[in-house]
């Protein structure tokens, strides 16, 4: 039962059920053929008997007994029975030999079956001379019926032979076959046990090779992936791990009475602002979490873009100036309607902003601009920083990655933020690219599609 649940098992009984289903229409075709070909073949050579018999025989030899006698001995040894008739006379003979040749009719010449007597006989008749005189062979058909048996089951006995090699021979091409898929399901258990070392000769017919080439593939995804993690979950926990450090000791000087007066004011202040930057942290890694969930939801509504970016402009201008980083600007003056969710968008383009702020010098630009072509809508947050290698431009929204590239050269965020944007545009419906900016820096740039209008609220 093992056996054929497994592919070997089904290619044998596939090419079996084949080889049967062939066997049937040949033996079919084939008893049909020899039916026919034995009894042309039979009715021929007693064709070609009576042509002799009547090339040698003469009314003389018809009437005269002996001759009769000398023809019926040569035959009779082949099952076959004389029927003559002399001129002016009735036909002799065996008396169903007789009723066949009278069926078949002595007076001409004549290579017939008929039936007597609920039996078939083949029947050769043939005129001699011109006064009636004549002969006819009869013999059964049944000894055609034995040639017939005797062919069956010789081609009974290869199709026998036909449907065993077919059996071999699926049940050998199913193993073969099978190896390779034998060796994908081994790997493929490796994998779920966690090795990433594990690959499959690309081996055997062109759907087996893609199968393990597949599986290789699978095997560096999740390879590349883990390491991607594994470096994730270090910049996360050095992002948690600084703060917590703060707060920490902060709040140990406090409860030793280590810090005071002003000193304590200064490390609730941080701990505050620490315990802050854990909240945002925390909140972003729960955010990007739930953006690929079923219950994460977006208000998708039309909003007029450039009353967006010139709310953010306002708040990120006081931040900005404390930074000595000049915001410049660059929004039309009429409303750019697009389909968006709100908050959502606000969120993005504040995430931006800071990542933005945070690497940009003193005395440098950061830019807000907007702008249109009829179809959608473009907005960019630039900054006038260091920018980022030509490289790091398409893994700028995998997790971590800049975090791990840049933590030790540059400020650097927790390697969440613009994982986390690109997901909220993403579903909104929008795209987020990221190239060097006119500025010197880095340029993020958001397309959503314009909307027809904006409800006036």
């Amino acid at each position: 039962m093992r056996y054929r649940g497994t592919l070997a098992g089904r290619i044998t009984l596939v090419c079996l059920a084949v080889a049967g289903v062939a066997v049937i229409v040949a033996g079919l075709v084939a008893a049909r053929l020899i039916r026919t070909t034995a009894d042309n073949v039979l009715q021929s050579s007693l064709a070609a008997q009576a042509d002799v018999l009547a090339s040698q025989l003469d009314e003389t030899g018809i009437g005269n007994r002996l001759g009769v006698g000398k023809v019926a001995d040569v035959v009779r040894g082949q099952g076959i029975s004389v029927v003559v008739r002399r001129a002016g006379g009735q036909p002799a003979g065996d008396a169903v030999a007789v009723q066949a040749a009278a069926k078949a009719g002595l007076a001409a010449r004549h290579s017939t079956r008929v039936t007597v007597a609920g039996t078939q006989y083949l029947v050769e008749t043939r005129v001699i001379g011109t006064r009636g005189a004549g002969f006819a062979l009869v013999l059964p058909a049944r000894s055609a019926e034995a040639t017939q048996r005797a062919l069956v089951r010789s081609i009974s006995l290869a199709l026998g032979i036909g449907l065993l090699v077919a059996a071999l021979a699926g049940f050998f091409s199913g193993r073969l076959l099978g190896r390779p898929l034998r060796r994908a399901a081994l790997a493929a258990g490796s994998l779920r046990a966690g090795r990433r070392d594990v690959r499959v000769p690309v081996e055997g017919p062109r759907e087996v090779a893609e199968v393990a080439g597949s599986l290789n593939s699978l095997a560096d995804a999740l390879a590349v992936s883990e390491a991607r993690q594994r470096d994730f979950l270090l910049s996360v926990s050095h992002e948690l791990r600084t703060p917590l450090t703060a707060v920490t000791g902060f709040a140990e000087a406090i409860a030793d009475g280590v810090a005071a007066g002003d000193d304590a004011v200064r490390a609730g202040q941080t701990i505050q602002r620490e315990a802050s930057r854990l909240e945002r942290l925390v909140s972003d890694l729960l955010e990007l979490a739930r953006l690929g969930a079923d219950e994460f939801r977006l208000d998708i509504a039309p909003l007029d873009s450039g009353a967006l970016v010139r709310d953010c402009a306002e708040v990120w201008q006081l931040r900005c100036a404390r930074e000595d980083v000049r915001l410049l600007v660059d929004v039309p003056a009429g409303p750019v309607p697009v389909l968006a969710d709100a908050r959502r968008l606000r969120q993005v383009v504040d995430g931006l902003a800071e990542n933005a702020l945070r690497v940009t010098p003193g005395g440098a630009p950061m830019v807000f601009s907007l702008s249109s072509d009829g179809v959608s809508a473009r907005l960019s947050v630039r900054d006038g920083g260091p920018g980022l290698a030509p490289e790091d431009y398409p893994v700028a929204f995998e997790r971590g990655v800049l975090n791990a590239r840049y933590r030790d050269r540059r400020p650097v965020g927790s390697g969440i933020g613009l994982a986390l944007v690109h997901g909220l545009v993403t579903r909104m419906g929008g795209t987020l690219t990221a190239g060097p900016a006119p500025e010197g820096g880095a340029a993020f740039t958001i397309t959503l599609p314009l909307a027809a209008s904006v409800p006036q609220g």
